[in-house]
């Protein structure tokens, strides 16, 4: 019996970020049922492929279940950081430190990513919160990591208040004070200041 062309998978981006899988190159000739066989063998490959390349180009490993949340800043690590910096000021919150990773790296002959921690907090805010529960005092001051991967891409990453509020028990109505950091993350990774 002379069978046809191989079986072949092709996968395609259709709108709105959905892919689209179909079969190309049908097999001819077959009539025992092993069309039905590569079909399904293929959709399932083809699933697995799309679910990978799904979740890495949406979703960050980092933000799996750990708390972290982050975001695509539209600006240079050092740009990211200076408008975090203007805007600390402006609200009269304060910086304690900007940590240098790459730098500190650069120091004993390591190489990395270009990667600064931003440490800042108001007492007035943090201070109710180990009040309330001492091992707040762990993930106090503030904090937003400013990164850039392998690709280019510099994230902004921040502890959820949500998870903060779980992880040390605190009552719904303090977790406001920790809730600024997430507004300081989308302000300094946006494209511009025309809304603030």
């Amino acid at each position: 019996m002379k069978h046809g062309s191989p079986l072949r998978l092709k996968i395609t981006r259709r709108r709105e970020g959905r892919w689209q899988r179909h079969l190309v190159g049908p097999v001819r000739g077959r009539s025992d049922g092993s069309n039905d066989v590569l079909r399904k063998f293929a959709t399932l490959k083809s699933e697995a492929y799309c679910c990978g390349e799904l979740y890495h180009s949406r979703v960050s490993p980092m933000s799996q279940g750990n708390g972290i949340v982050r975001l695509a800043s539209l600006h240079s690590v050092d740009g990211t950081v200076e408008r975090l910096k203007s805007i600390l000021q402006s609200k009269g919150i304060t910086l304690f430190a900007v940590i240098d990773h790459r730098g500190e790296a650069a120091r004993v002959g390591l190489k990395m990513p270009d990667t600064k921690l931003v440490i800042f907090g108001n007492p007035r805010g943090g201070t109710p919160l180990m009040l309330a529960s001492p091992s707040a005092a762990i993930d106090l001051p503030l904090k937003l990591l400013i990164a850039k991967d392998d690709r280019g891409t510099v994230w902004v990453s921040y502890n959820s208040p949500d998870y903060l509020g779980e992880r040390h028990g605190l009552p719904e109505s303090l977790l406001a004070n920790v809730a600024v950091v997430q507004s300081l993350a989308a302000q300094v990774a946006k494209a511009s200041d025309a809304s603030e």
